[in-house]
């Protein structure tokens, strides 16, 4: 995922001044004031303070855009309680927001596989997870995710042993996760995805005005979503 500051093409609706307070590009709302309104009223109570300190933390990184919304992260907790999850997995984790929402909703004997291709920006929320009393649910792999997985499915206790994958990393990868976590994800389990509206690019004219990184990546994001 790349930032908004690239200098390039205008977004999907053509206004250059678009966006929302907070990592609005993941919204599909065209108003900041109802999107704020909604962060307001019926997230920011709800949000555990240990996942507004890393929120407000990752605010101040240069890549912030790359971080899972708040509204996005309790979705995930719920999620996690709703199909009482135990064993997961998370491909791409930045600072950690997405993985502490996780976290916090498993049961103390939970576990996470995490991977990331930079172990730097998990450090940052680091400090946070583990005061959240929740790191030794945590088992953190640098490196990129499709040579670990190819590994994992050489190993048949891996198939169907995970309750909960999430995935907010590379889209022109997201079909090659796709095939892989597909065997790794229990019958009844759930595969998650960040961005496969992709900015809402993917109802977008094939002339319509994207931004360069937008359009890159949306070809993509509907593969994955044909799959």
């Amino acid at each position: 995922m790349a930032s908004n500051n690239d200098g390039s093409e205008s977004p999907v609706n053509g206004q250059d001044n678009f966006r929302h307070q907070e990592v609005g590009h993941k919204s599909l709302l065209q108003s900041d004031a109802l999107y704020q309104y909604i962060l307001e009223t019926s997230v920011y109570p709800r949000e555990p303070e240990s996942m507004k300190q890393l929120r407000e933390i990752t605010a101040k990184h240069p890549w912030n855009l790359m971080t899972t919304s708040a509204d996005e992260g309790q979705f995930l907790n719920m999620l996690i309680k709703l199909i009482n999850a135990k064993n997961t997995m998370e491909i791409g984790v930045f600072t950690g927001y997405s993985l502490l929402a996780t976290a916090l909703a498993l049961p103390e004997d939970g576990k996470i596989l995490a991977m990331d291709i930079n172990r730097d920006n998990y450090e940052i929320g680091l400090p946070v997870i583990e005061k959240a009393g929740v790191a030794h649910k945590i088992e953190f792999k640098e490196g990129p995710a499709l040579p670990q997985l190819d590994q994992m499915l050489q190993d048949v206790k891996n198939q169907g042993a995970y309750d909960f994958i999430f995935v907010d990393a590379d889209k022109d990868n997201y079909l090659n996760y796709h095939k892989r976590l597909i065997e790794l994800v229990k019958v009844g389990g759930v595969i998650g995805y960040d961005n496969t509206l992709w900015n809402g690019s993917v109802v977008a004219a094939p002339d319509a005005p994207l931004r360069k990184y937008v359009r890159y990546y949306r070809d993509f994001v509907m593969e994955l979503n044909k799959a």
